[in-house]
């Protein structure tokens, strides 16, 4: 009797930890697509040419800058590129 209610216990557990971890997976995916849909846009309107500075190119570093910080990440990599710095 008491193996069955540990054994349910558990799985309960386990069933909470996998839907939080998947909230958390989906707000991570949320944020890198719009992130990298707001470089997309930027890059292909060539808005940073008027400015002078280069295209943002997509590379492993953008991607995890705009999965973590999504719109406010992508902004960031904007005003870097400004600034002349690249990721």
């Amino acid at each position: 009797m008491v193996s069955e209610i540990l054994v349910i216990v558990l799985a309960i557990t386990v069933a909470v930890a996998i839907i939080y971890l998947f909230r958390r997976l989906a707000i991570l995916v949320l944020n890198a697509i719009t992130g990298l849909v707001t470089l997309f846009v930027v890059n292909q309107f060539q808005l940073l040419a008027s400015f002078g500075a280069a295209n943002i190119g997509i590379t492993p570093a953008t991607v995890i800058v705009c999965t973590f910080g999504g719109i406010p990440g992508a902004i960031v990599l904007i005003l870097l590129a400004l600034a002349g710095q690249t990721v």
